[in-house]
């Protein structure tokens, strides 16, 4: 068998990057952990995205795998590649960034129950969908996963970065 146990070992590192003990530093969660609502909302690079912006298209590009796994179609998420984050008063927003924070986890969840819905054999399978950069559309299994777990490490460091440009 070509990839043994492969799926298992592309979990775990999902699992790692995530919520895990990471080799390349802080997992996602842990980075997020004590950011405030308003510290999400924050651009301390003008032309960057915010740390709630960057949750937000995480989130909406694992459920698209999720939904792609499920389904073999390949699409844009559903709630758009970048979101904006609307105008909310102060009480609104706590309790909407701690909502955005359990959905991104929800939905991390649901990733590494469907990527445990395969089989080793499923991972060299080209689609039956042209090659779309832009969805991540036309590529094996084994490259969709791997490639969902790279995107939310490159966006995690991104947050890191913030995080820090907002306590200095």
């Amino acid at each position: 068998m070509a990839h043994q146990q492969e799926l298992k070992r592309i979990l775990n590192q999902a699992e790692r990057s995530f919520a895990g003990d990471a080799w390349h530093g802080s997992s996602l969660k842990d980075i997020v952990q004590d950011i405030s609502a308003e510290q999400a909302m924050m651009r301390p690079i003008a032309s960057a995205h915010t740390i709630w912006e960057l949750i937000l298209h995480i989130t909406a590009w694992e459920g698209e795998v999720v939904r792609r796994l499920q389904t073999g179609d390949a699409h844009l998420p559903e709630e758009g590649d970048w979101q904006e984050i609307p105008a909310m008063s102060a009480a609104e927003r706590d309790a909407a960034w701690e909502k955005a924070l359990q959905r991104l986890f929800s939905v991390h969840h649901a990733l590494e129950e469907e990527i445990m819905r395969h089989s080793d054999e499923q991972l060299d399978e080209m689609p039956a969908v042209p090659r779309v950069r832009e969805v991540g559309s036309g590529v094996s299994l084994y490259v969709l996963l791997h490639g969902v777990v790279q995107h939310g490490i490159y966006h995690a460091g991104q947050i890191a970065l913030l995080k820090k440009a907002l306590q200095d």
